[in-house]
């Protein structure tokens, strides 16, 4: 990678960080021109799109990371959390699995699922993944707020 791709990466980053995602994501078809096969671009445009609620954009845009890289973590989990905003929980945990599949201590893949199974109803087993995550980092703050809420769910069930 070039240094005036890294570069443009990082800005666009920093517009993300901002919230100007549409300002992202013309900088990061900018670097797609350049070079059309960079991961990292590709999926930060996906996730990006993801933000702006473009989730079908956002799908196409991950799946073409997945199928330049198969089976990179970040684009699995990237597309299962756009499946989990379309509220596609199961389809959504597919994708989680196949991402603990490769690293069974990936923290966002574990809160991730955790959350879906909450969708789904199934606190308990949420329960388990959001301890799984902590357990592997701590201060992951989707698995603490995750843990904290469906504990509060199983206590008002009791």
């Amino acid at each position: 990678m070039t240094k005036i791709i890294f570069d443009l990466l990082e800005q666009a980053q920093e517009l993300c960080e901002l919230g100007e995602f549409n300002q992202a994501i013309l900088i990061y078809d900018r670097i797609l021109k350049k070079e059309p096969n960079n991961i990292s671009a590709i999926i930060d445009k996906g996730i990006t799109l993801q933000r702006l609620e473009r989730n079908e954009s956002s799908l196409e845009c991950l799946k073409m990371a997945l199928s330049i890289e198969p089976g990179n973590i970040d684009a699995l989990v990237s597309i299962g959390a756009t499946l989990h905003a379309m509220k596609e929980f199961n389809a959504a945990i597919d994708y989680y699995d196949s991402a603990l599949k490769i690293d069974e201590n990936f923290p966002m893949a574990l809160a991730y699922k955790g959350l879906a199974l909450g969708e789904l109803g199934e606190i308990d087993n949420a329960l388990y993944f959001f301890k799984a995550a902590l357990s592997i980092d701590r201060n992951y703050d989707v698995a603490i707020e995750g843990k904290e809420s469906v504990t509060n769910i199983l206590k008002s069930k009791n």
